[in-house]
């Protein structure tokens, strides 16, 4: 038998998905309820496509909520007062110099629940983040992407 996956998180992230959940539990149902409410009210289902519309999005919706509760059962924390300023880690924040386009950003390592890349928050599962764990300020890493290769320096862990 395999062990569970564990969704590893920091307390900001586990909190923006508590607070989607509740969105979801709260205000969307209700939304989608009157959406039902109301295509009933057109009679006849068999041809009622406000009807199906809004029970799919409720099917989606009740699929999301469980996604999101199963996650939270699974969830491992990581103590953002633990983390090294030595080296980077999960829930490290980290300005990362572009070598190649000679920019720095400002990183923050998260686990695959939390990614979202457009905004600098990568995975540590993800070929940078994996390459960016456990370097210490001011060493290079060249890491293999879709658009070729990436060269990045560790500029400072905060």
């Amino acid at each position: 038998m395999s062990a569970e996956k564990k969704f590893v998180m920091t307390y900001n992230g586990i909190r923006k998905l508590e607070e989607e959940l509740n969105y979801l539990k709260t205000t969307k149902r209700s939304e989608i309820k009157e959406k039902i409410k109301v295509a009933l009210s057109f009679g006849d289902l068999s041809e009622n496509s406000e009807y199906d519309e809004a029970k799919n999005e409720q099917a989606f919706v009740e699929g999301k909520i469980a996604q999101l509760e199963a996650m939270l059962k699974k969830v491992e924390v990581v103590d953002e007062s633990d983390i090294s300023k030595d080296v980077i880690s999960i829930g490290s924040r980290a300005k990362i110099k572009d070598l190649d386009f000679n920019e720095i950003d400002l990183y923050t390592i998260v686990g695959s629940a939390e990614a979202d890349p457009l905004n600098f928050k990568i995975s540590h599962e993800s070929p940078v983040g994996k390459a960016l764990i456990g370097k210490k300020v001011g060493e290079k890493v060249t890491v293999d992407v879709p658009d070729g290769q990436l060269s990045l320096e560790i500029v400072e862990i905060l």
